[in-house]
């Protein structure tokens, strides 16, 4: 599902996430959203992990929002291989996540329901996330 159909270098550099907050810190779409605590690289795997356990849990009454997109490609060079011999092959595609930024937004659902979704969806993401509602 998260696959980059195209981009301008194949191998770019490597980046360390800034320590701002994010600019994306507010509910744009749904009544409920995964607010993310701490800078990090999340992969597509993981984030289609914890969309479909948001999606297995609330039965698709709901309608779900993916705010990031991973679109970062990651390298990484084979086992027991010298140093040198250049940079290795693109291994997966990830998202760069900021300090306070909501990566899945929820509506047209009961907030206990979104509350249970986000808990499991939250065991498949790599970074301590925290649920938040419209005021």
């Amino acid at each position: 599902m998260f696959e980059v159909k195209r981009i301008k270098y194949r191998k770019p550099f490597k980046i360390v996430p800034k320590k701002k907050t994010a600019i994306r810190d507010r509910l744009n779409f749904g009544a409920y959203g995964l607010l993310v605590l701490d800078n990090a690289l999340i992969s597509a795997k993981q984030l289609d992990a914890a969309r479909k356990a948001i999606m297995g849990y609330i039965k698709r009454k709901g309608k779900l929002w993916i705010r990031v997109f991973p679109d970062r490609p990651i390298t990484k060079r084979p086992a027991e291989v010298k140093m040198g011999k250049g940079k290795g092959d693109v291994d997966y595609y990830a998202a760069i996540v900021r300090k306070g930024a909501v990566i899945f937004e929820l509506g047209g659902v009961d907030e206990t329901v979104a509350r249970e979704a986000f808990r499991r969806a939250a065991y498949k993401l790599p970074v301590k996330v925290k649920f938040v509602k419209e005021n």
